[in-house]
């Protein structure tokens, strides 16, 4: 039996003729403490994806399996990062995460839980800023305080919802190396949503790409195959570069995001019905 696992999972959004399926057939099987990338073009159903492991969503047909029992609803076993931190302004770093914990250890004396708060801020490098305010920190900072806030909550499952995108090229190779020396202390099964093939490969075990739906199929996402990583850990990116594995599977990957770019963009109508013909006319 698979740690967490897809099965069969379809979802839409809207009612009636404005109904549009978002994932279709949706089969994936992932074993405890993976790191899974799944990768995909925008609007292609990723975010909806990890919305159904959170339990903010519920699948229209098929289920989403924990330990084998259909995921209900949001629990504090799955901890989600999200892109825009999702910080509460007047708490400070410590506030927020202390928050958190004590929401999912209630019974915890107070000294346990300022222990259990301090190890998680001094495992992403932010005792130093512990007692100042999100407005005070920068977007990289505020996003490891998002980091360690879900990791304090001891969840079986790391969501992160891409979580780096919004962060300059150097904060985000910097929290990537984070991630990966975070991830090799707990070893938590983690789902990273990206759009970055680059960091997939750093962080992953394997990397799934999210084929999006083709023009206007009623035909939602699917899973396209798996390239697994077998590229030995701790990863230095400035090593990888020159490694001969990275450059083949990159080159795989890519090639295949290119080939689905491909056949969705010609399956898209140039000329919708009820839109004039604008082509210029010899004269």
């Amino acid at each position: 039996m698979a740690f967490l696992e897809f099965r069969n999972v379809t979802k839409s959004y809207g009612t009636g003729k404005d109904r549009r399926e978002v994932l279709s057939g949706i089969n994936l099987r992932i074993e405890e403490g993976e790191f899974i990338a799944i990768v995909g073009f925008s609007g292609s159903g990723k975010t909806t994806l990890i919305s159904l492991v959170s339990g903010l969503l519920a699948p229209d047909e098929g289920a989403v399996l924990l330990r084998g029992a259909p995921i209900a609803g949001p629990g504090p076993d799955r901890g989600v990062v999200f892109q825009n931190y999702s910080l509460l302004p007047w708490l400070t770093v410590y506030g927020n995460i202390e928050l958190a914990v004590r929401q999912v250890f209630p019974s915890w004396p107070q000294g346990r839980r300022r222990e259990h708060v301090e190890r998680y801020i001094a495992m992403v490098n932010l005792t130093p800023a512990k007692l100042k305010r999100p407005v005070e920190l920068s977007g990289g900072m505020r996003q490891r305080v998002a980091v360690a806030r879900a990791l304090a909550m001891n969840p079986q499952i790391l969501l992160l919802d891409e979580p780096l995108s919004a962060l300059d090229a150097l904060t985000r190779g910097t929290l990537q190396q984070e991630l990966e020396k975070i991830w090799s202390q707990d070893r938590k099964t983690v789902i990273l949503i990206t759009n970055d093939v680059d960091e997939g490969i750093l962080l992953a075990d394997r990397i799934i790409p999210l084929n999006p739906g083709l023009g206007d199929s009623d035909v939602g996402a699917t899973l396209g195959p798996e390239f697994k990583i077998p590229l030995p850990r701790p990863r230095d990116k400035k090593g990888l570069n020159d490694h001969p594995e990275y450059k083949r599977i990159r080159n795989e990957i890519i090639k295949y995001l290119i080939r689905i770019s491909d056949r969705k963009k010609q399956s898209v109508d140039l000329n919708p019905v009820g839109l004039p013909d604008l082509s210029p006319v010899a004269v």
